[in-house]
């Protein structure tokens, strides 16, 4: 009698509760599994990833895993009702306030011990400590974004049950679900990788190309006929674009080369074709081309190709180098292929990255191997994050690398490099992803700390070279999709020295992490991240070899190259 007067009592204690819900405005209410999954997510997200975030930018990347886990807390809700053929209850109000006392000392031992591994990852990077006051923003900022999404959220879902009620008027109502939600799927899908996405990509390309119209104060139209821009070039100083012209512009003089080197050294050649210069990849390729053979290039001890970087940047630590060590008797030849930001490119930009440097790469190469064997320059190859990825589009494998280039520097590969990835995921047992060894280093190579010995340093290295320079802390480099459900071996194996022991990967949270760390790859100290400074000199010497270059000279090299980037920093 009692359980058929509970059974019977039922139904008035649930329209109490549906009531009470009712007390609260729409907006405010969510699932009790949705908020616990979210919860979990929130606080997993103040585990350290691979480089140091201000206050405000950890609450954005908490408040992006908590709508995304409570997404799937709602799901997977609803998947077990569905199953268990059992409806949506109210939850009691005590649970919610277990759910409140819960969430207020989780939340708060995850901020404290997120600003500890904060602090920690600072102090390993020389970095000065975030500010408390500062990292309190976190929780806010978090809310912010978990109440903005959420409500995106909803806002498809209401399109899709009025698109259902409509439906059900014509079709059966299990038809209408069914294709009502299939068409919410579809246009966000297209509405979001289509037109807004393509739209945000064309409004940002825009908006950055006007900055190819400015030149940085100290660039200048260069005087000398070995440069793109010059007296007797056919390319106009105008269309370099801004990073072109900061490349043809700037660099070691003869007179820095001399008072480096102490004897008399040559004038390098730097050549350059800006997006402005030619209509496509191939055009701009071949007038980039003819103007370095306009200016006696392939006339030069060493000849250096370079895949520049997103707006056309080329690494100027890394040109610089290159000139010191080649006493001047070089020339460069590069060209622009997009307006937008290194990060951004590396996830938009391939297909342009990899036409552009097969392009140039394929245009060189037809005209070095017209001369005569005696008469051709040492052909070198260079490329940086995107950049390496264009680079290493113009060749097959290993041994294509070793036949049609004296020396390849790549730095910061991207995950989805083709050739880097061959080479890692068939790497030598025992060596580890973050320092692969591949077929014993025969050919390629790979370092995280190039000026000490390059492993496996016991091995003969033959004397066409490949050397990839990479930071266990790049993100750049580990980036990945695969990392929402797979985990990799770069956090499976021992971490690299730069990479906090804490950081573990966790399925879809460490994926929206190392996302989020993208543009802050050039925000921290050389050494880290996405910095290489520096380092490309140690790059250089290993591949070319310079007679009679010694150790004290690497170190001079480095150390004016650091107090330059440090200058151009401030």
């Amino acid at each position: 009698m009692e359980h058929l007067l509970t059974h019977a009592e039922q139904p008035v204690q649930v329209r109490s509760a549906r009531r009470a819900s009712r007390t609260w405005p729409r907006w405010l209410r969510y699932s009790l599994p949705g908020s616990w999954v979210a919860l979990l997510f929130a606080c997993l997200a103040f585990t350290p990833s691979l480089l140091p975030r201000s206050g405000p930018f950890q609450g954005f990347v908490s408040g992006l895993s908590a709508a995304m886990g409570y997404g799937l807390g709602c799901l997977g809700a609803w998947l077990w009702r569905e199953f268990a053929d059992r409806p949506a209850r109210t939850p009691r109000k005590l649970a919610w306030q277990g759910f409140f006392a819960t969430a207020l000392v989780a939340l708060t031992g995850a901020l404290l011990l997120g600003w500890h591994w904060q602090h920690r990852l600072r102090e390993l990077m020389g970095m000065p400590s975030p500010g408390r006051a500062g990292y309190l923003l976190a929780p806010f900022v978090a809310a912010a974004f978990f109440f903005l999404l959420v409500a995106m959220g909803r806002g498809l879902r209401a399109v899709f049950r009025a698109l259902a009620t409509r439906l059900s008027r014509h079709i059966g109502p299990r038809a209408a679900r069914a294709t009502s939600g299939l068409a919410v799927v579809v246009i966000t899908a297209l509405v979001a990788s289509g037109v807004l996405w393509d739209g945000l990509i064309a409004t940002a390309d825009r908006t950055l190309a006007v900055q190819d119209l400015m030149t940085d104060e100290g660039v200048v139209q260069p005087r000398t006929a070995l440069r793109s821009g010059g007296p007797g070039s056919s390319i106009p100083w105008e269309s370099l674009g801004r990073e072109g012209r900061n490349f043809i512009g700037r660099g070691p003089s003869v007179d820095d080369l001399s008072r480096f080197h102490g004897t008399a050294v040559k004038e390098p050649i730097r050549a350059y074709a800006g997006y402005a210069s030619a209509p496509d990849a191939e055009a701009r390729a071949a007038v980039a081309v003819d103007d370095l053979e306009r200016a006696g290039g392939f006339d030069r001890e060493y000849l250096l190709v370079v895949t520049t970087t997103g707006s056309g940047w080329v690494v100027p630590e890394s040109v610089d180098a290159f000139e010191y060590l080649a006493r001047g008797d070089s020339a460069i030849v590069a060209m622009q292929y997009s307006h937008l930001w290194s990060w951004l490119s590396v996830l938009v930009d391939q297909d342009r990255a990899r036409e552009s440097g097969r392009a140039l790469f394929d245009e060189v190469y037809e005209r070095w191997s017209r001369r005569p064997p005696a008469r051709r320059p040492k052909l070198l190859v260079f490329g940086e994050s995107l950049g390496s990825y264009g680079g290493e589009t113009a060749f097959s494998g290993e041994r294509d690398l070793a036949n049609r280039a004296d020396g390849v520097l790549f730095v910061g590969p991207p995950n989805f490099n083709t050739l880097y990835r061959a080479f890692t995921d068939h790497r030598d047992a025992g060596s580890p992803e973050v320092e692969p060894v591949y077929r014993s280093g025969r050919i390629v190579r790979f370092s995280r700390r190039p000026g000490s010995d390059i492993p496996p340093a016991s091995e003969p290295w033959g004397d066409s070279r490949v050397l990839y320079l990479l930071h266990p802390s790049d993100p750049i480099t580990w980036w990945s999709p695969r990392l929402l459900v797979h985990r990799p071996d770069w956090l499976r194996e021992p971490r690299g020295a730069d990479v906090l022991g804490q950081m573990v990967w966790i399925p879809f949270v460490t994926f929206w992490q190392v996302t989020a760390d993208l543009p802050l790859g050039m925000e921290v100290p050389a050494g880290y991240g996405h910095v290489y400074t520096g380092e490309h000199v140690d790059g250089w010497v290993a591949l070319l070899r310079p007679e009679g270059w010694s150790a004290d000279q690497t170190a001079r090299l480095r150390q004016l190259l650091l107090a330059r980037d440090a200058s151009n920093r401030g």
